[in-house]
């Protein structure tokens, strides 16, 4: 027992993003002490139980329960190396969110989310980017989302298969993650971004599961999967329909009407003109120049575009209850409420429900 609450210790306090001395000095003990908990070699008492729950924001329940996520491999994507801490931190929340999630999931009597499948149809060999057009078509072709642009596409990937996940990093610290757990794949994202590239970056990933062991050689993966999120965020053929298929001049306010309709940030609009051979890359090096020294590389003009949402697994935990798979204290320790915060959640108080939490 002391081994896994050690664990479970070790994790809510790199989660929390906190040294070994931050946390002894929340909670007035020693970091010797704190670290034989975490080792299993001392066992802490109730009380400091108690102010090790509140130091973390977690329930002392949290403590007690069985270690059952076991990441696979993550890929992180980051323009830049992350800090070790910041690694830790990241992999120790969303183990905790993927935890909660999977005991919620194994609680129906029918699984409530379908399996991810990549089609058999697809090309076996991808030798060229151009080809990657084809592959995005036909993924749309066959989740039926036509040409349109995407409304919510965090439910279109969890309706597929793709849990999606998200953490509070700010945006020069993360830059999305994903990884498999029990053969499935996750999607991290960061609620601080801008819902464009919240979207570029889960049409990204979704490029990582699509195109694995696909791409030749000579591609690069990154490039490819960037190729892949634009075509299917934004189709060639609409990209066409809405901006003809030869220009040689492009006005600003068109790519931010772009933006605004498909969600797509205007520099991955420019990127999609050079990609289907609508301008030229000389013109495009001209427009991502004239982009920078505007100083729109580091935020493009008008409001952000709102930020992606995840309501399935409180979805999922309200179907359960009304279904009587958990009942009301589970529900609350699922959602990680207090009881009081969570009967005034579910009775749509929420004016008591903030103060409660």
């Amino acid at each position: 027992m002391s081994k896994n609450l050690g664990k479970r210790l070790e994790r809510a306090r790199k989660a929390s993003g906190f040294g070994l001395r931050k946390l002894a000095e929340l909670v007035g003990l020693s970091h010797m002490a704190i670290s034989k908990y975490e080792k299993g070699s001392l066992t802490p008492s109730s009380d400091v139980l108690l102010k090790l729950a509140k130091a973390l924001e977690v329930s002392v329940e949290f403590f007690f329960r069985p270690e059952t996520v076991k990441l696979g491999e993550i890929k992180f994507r980051k323009r830049q190396r992350l800090r070790k801490k910041v690694e830790e931190s990241i992999k120790a929340q969303i183990a905790d969110q993927i935890e909660r999630r999977l005991e919620l999931e194994n609680l129906y009597p029918n699984p409530p989310i379908q399996l991810f499948k990549i089609p058999v149809s697809l090309s076996d060999r991808i030798d060229e980017y151009d080809q990657i057009e084809d592959i995005a078509n036909k993924i749309r072709n066959l989740w039926k989302l036509g040409r349109a642009p995407i409304q919510d596409l965090i439910d279109v990937l969890e309706s597929h298969g793709i849990r999606v996940f998200i953490v509070d990093y700010e945006e020069e610290m993360f830059d999305g993650l994903s990884t498999l757990i029990n053969d499935q794949p996750i999607v991290v994202i960061s609620s601080k971004w801008p819902g464009d590239r919240q979207r570029f970056t889960l049409a990204h990933e979704l490029g990582h599961f699509i195109l694995q062991n696909r791409l030749s050689s000579v591609l690069n993966e990154e490039k490819a999967c960037n190729r892949f999120a634009g075509a299917f965020l934004l189709p060639k053929e609409t990209i066409i329909q809405e901006m003809g298929k030869i220009r040689t001049s492009i006005e600003w306010r068109e790519l931010f009407l772009l933006k605004e309709e498909f969600k797509l940030s205007m520099y991955s609009i420019c990127y999609r003109l050079k990609d289907v051979g609508i301008i030229k890359e000389s013109y495009f090096n001209s427009l991502v120049f004239l982009f920078n020294q505007k100083g729109w590389n580091k935020q493009e003009p008008g409001n952000k575009t709102p930020s992606e949402k995840t309501h399935i697994f409180k979805q999922m935990v309200f179907h359960a209850l009304g279904e009587e798979y958990i009942g009301e204290s589970k529900a609350a320790e699922l959602l990680d409420y207090s009881i009081e915060a969570f009967r005034n959640f579910r009775l749509m108080d929420e004016t008591r429900h903030a103060a409660a939490r």
